[in-house]
């Protein structure tokens, strides 16, 4: 008997934009399980979001003062980032509606800048 035995690939991290928050998916809520806040970036020209999970000692310290952090919630198959002001600027340059349309977009982890990358190119 010549068996060859299943194992499941890992599934990709998926982004879900809508005009107030940010929802990543188990996979992508990964890497910030142990994350106490986030900071929040864009790539205007290669129209990709960017998200960088802080510990707690990151968040509190003035390692990172110029920077606004801002908050995760970690749940056990999700985590959600809440900030309108920031998916405004997510409308601007990649020129989305999320005020009447929800999106979906692979996300992936960099691991030399450890951020996870979202590319707002292609949808899923």
């Amino acid at each position: 008997m010549d068996i060859v035995w299943f194992n499941e690939q890992p599934k990709e991290g998926v982004v879900t934009l809508n005009a107030g928050s940010i929802t990543l998916n188990k996979p992508a809520t990964t890497y910030f399980e142990n994350a106490y806040s986030v900071m929040l970036g864009t790539d205007p020209v290669k129209k990709y979001i960017v998200i960088k999970p802080l510990s707690k000692a990151e968040a509190v310290s003035n390692v990172i003062p110029q920077y606004k952090k801002y908050r995760i919630s970690v749940h056990s198959s999700y985590s959600r980032i809440t900030n309108k002001a920031f998916m405004s600027e997510v409308m601007d340059i990649s020129g989305l509606d999320l005020k009447n349309e929800t999106y979906k977009f692979p996300a992936t982890w960099n691991k030399t800048e450890q951020v996870l990358v979202v590319d707002l190119n292609g949808g899923v």
